[in-house]
């Protein structure tokens, strides 16, 4: 069947004023013996009869006729030639109920018929120029009266709208723009009636048209408007908070994108209690998410601060709504974020990793097996990192079979890494796929990352172990350590640590990311002295340099409390055999960089012992007083602390600081220091 068109407001009108039109003219017919056409044309008559009732019911007052003109329009007697004779006009009017009696005068029974037919005869730029355009003299005394009362405010509404019926959209749209353009704050004073007047005529004329879009640049205006005015903390009509736009009749792409100008201008709930328009958004989220969640995604690139919501900006804020109504569309949320293609897209994805790890394991099993190789991609990338917070068989066997099929396709050789890191965590395939993924492993392959191998590296700790000897001895050691350090099975520890000595040993270039491995084993605690105190020794005791240096600057300093006992035993035994300059100086510098995390004295003691360390040689001495001058200058602080030692216990420093050191420290510290 082909739908019935929707009827609009104009429609109705009309055919409601032609049937009323029609009665009345039957009710005059059988009066006056009529019949046949002659009623038709009676009934044309009648319709040209009640729109001059309008025309003259537009003039001051209420909008009602007064009783000389509904008589002169509608005789109770005899009506004059050009109506065709006969009686009972106004009787017949009345009877039907198109008019009714209102004070002493008339009106149209209802008022939104009235406004609509009175707007067909309004002189609408007339009304505009009186209502909204005229300036006040700039003397302030403006003596005009108000043309019409606040509530007469329909027939120009229903003129506006009728403007675009007979004209078009833009006709409509270029005095919706200068109604816009008359609420800026201009050089000459504006009546608080014009804005009024402009306030509202734009409110209802934008609600009732039946289609906003081609309105789309004046709402645009508008909301601008609207966000200046809370930037220059002025008030915000009512009349256009978040229910105006949400009532707009509008796709709802531009709606979301209206929105997004406006939600810069909400207030922080501390400052007021109205609605906000984000608030509106989150109704359209939560209303159709399939629909706004596309839309919200286009929001990851503007990072516009947002004043009701501290350290926040439109982008984030869009995060947080994708996020908490993100239950109504799961799936759909997750592909709209692959789409995106955003960073933004990418840090969701990430927590939904881990809050919701049933849907993206489902995400992951549509992307292995879809033929756009931008997905298949997308499950490579996620399916390791939902992998780790997997906690029931179905989301394994997602994952497990989303490998295969990746597996499954030799055309995407370079996404095989990323299948196999998939297949070596699960213990159902690991057997069968752990040689070839510790090839991919040992080749550097980037899909295949070292924390895929934890698992295995319980199960087969061989081969594994072997992988990460190679890994280890070449430029990407970095992540093969951090990964190493969260090791922390007893049996393993051990053979991971002799791992790592032999790899510093063999692979100075290391010294960096061993320095880490080694802070990140401290933060364990106690427990892993057994592992680390010989290890840290040994490579005190006869490692190279660059990797003591590297050494010195972790232990010097402070991490958290539970490290300090062994961190605190561990820099004891650097400091009872180290004699290279190089590294001293480096304890030197990690100890000043880091003062502020030490108390005071820790940091005096540390420095006067590399001093009496480095002294012991003319290079050394040199060394010393180099660095102290320099960390003086650089160090905010550190030229007033050294004074200060070197003022309380002159004698103690004596051997370690020389005299023009000291003369360059009190410059830089602006205090005397004793000789």
């Amino acid at each position: 069947d082909t739908p019935t068109p929707r009827l609009d407001r104009d429609t109705v009108f009309t055919a409601y004023l032609d049937l009323m039109c029609l009665r009345i003219a039957v009710r005059l017919a059988a009066e006056n013996g009529l019949r046949g056409t002659a009623v038709r044309r009676l009934a044309a008559k009648v319709s040209g009869q009640v729109h001059e009732a309008a025309r003259r019911s537009l003039g001051p007052g209420q909008g009602e006729l007064d009783r000389a003109s509904f008589e002169s329009v509608f005789p109770w007697g005899p009506a004059p030639a050009h109506l065709g004779g006969g009686t009972g006009w106004a009787s017949a009017v009345l009877t039907e109920g198109l008019l009714v009696p209102a004070g002493t005068g008339y009106r149209f029974a209802h008022e939104e018929l009235a406004d609509w037919i009175q707007g067909t005869h309004l002189d609408l730029d007339e009304a505009l120029h009186a209502l909204v355009h005229r300036r006040r003299p700039e003397n302030g005394k403006d003596t005009a009266p108000v043309p019409v009362p606040h509530h007469r405010i329909g027939p120009v509404v229903q003129a506006l709208l009728l403007l675009a019926r007979q004209h078009g959209a833009p006709e409509l749209a270029h005095r919706l723009r200068e109604l816009v353009q008359a609420l800026n704050p201009g050089s000459a004073p504006r009546d608080p009636a014009s804005t009024w007047w402009a306030i509202h005529l734009l409110t209802d004329v934008l609600r009732n048209v039946p289609d906003a879009t081609p309105y789309t640049h004046v709402l645009r205006l508008l909301a601008d408007h609207i966000v200046a005015r809370r930037r220059q903390n002025r008030t915000v009509p009512q009349e256009w908070g978040p229910s105006f736009w949400t009532a707009l009749h509008l796709p709802d792409i531009t709606r979301v994108d209206l929105l997004r100008r406006l939600v810069v201008g909400d207030d922080p709930p501390d400052r007021s209690d109205r609605p906000r328009y984000l608030d509106a958004v989150a109704g359209l989220l939560a209303a159709d998410p399939t629909a706004v969640q596309p839309l919200l995604a286009g929001w990851f690139d503007d990072d516009r601060p947002l004043p009701a919501m501290p350290d926040a900006t439109v982008a984030t804020a869009a995060q947080a709504l994708l996020h908490t109504h993100r239950h109504r569309a799961l799936d759909n949320l997750t592909e709209v974020l692959v789409d995106s293609g955003h960073r933004r897209g990418d840090e969701l994805l990430a927590v939904l990793a881990e809050e919701e790890t049933s849907a993206l394991c489902r995400a992951v099993d549509r992307w292995a097996r879809d033929e756009r190789p931008a997905r298949r991609v997308a499950a490579v990338a996620y399916g390791p990192r939902v992998a780790p917070h997997v906690r029931t068989e179905s989301d394994r066997e997602l994952l497990r079979y989303a490998a295969l099929a990746l597996l499954a396709r030799p055309a995407d050789r370079t996404l095989h890494g990323g299948a196999l890191a998939l297949l070596v965590r699960d213990p159902h395939t690991r057997d069968r796929h752990l040689p070839q993924a510790l090839r991919h492993f040992t080749a550097g392959d980037p899909h295949l990352p070292p924390s895929s191998l934890i698992a295995a590296l319980a199960t087969h700790p061989e081969p594994v172990l072997d992988a990460f000897r190679t890994r280890l001895l070449g430029p990407e050691a970095g992540d093969a350590l951090r990964t190493l350090a969260d090791v922390t099975t007893p049996a393993l520890a051990g053979r991971v640590a002799a791992l790592v000595r032999e790899a510093a040993e063999r692979y100075p270039q290391t010294a960096g990311h061993l320095a880490e491995y080694v802070d990140r084993r401290l933060d364990h605690g106690p427990t892993v002295r057994p592992v680390l105190l010989p290890l840290v020794t040994g490579l005190l005791d006869g490692g190279p340099a660059p990797v003591r240096r590297a050494l010195a600057t972790v232990l010097a300093a402070p991490g958290i409390p539970a490290s300090h006992s062994l961190r605190h035993e561990l820099l004891e035994a650097l400091l009872a055999r180290e004699h290279d300059p190089g590294v001293l100086d480096a304890l030197l510098r990690a100890t000043v960089e880091g003062a502020t995390r030490h108390d005071e004295p820790r940091t005096r003691g540390l420095v006067h012992r590399c001093g009496l360390l480095l002294v012991r040689t003319p290079d050394g001495a040199t060394r010393f007083d180099c660095c102290l001058v320099e960390l003086s200058r650089r160090v905010p602080g550190f030229a007033v602390l050294v004074a200060g030692w070197l003022t309380e216990t002159p004698g103690e420093w004596a051997a370690v600081v020389g005299p023009s050191t000291r003369r360059m420290i009190e410059n830089l510290a602006g205090v005397r220091v004793p000789a």
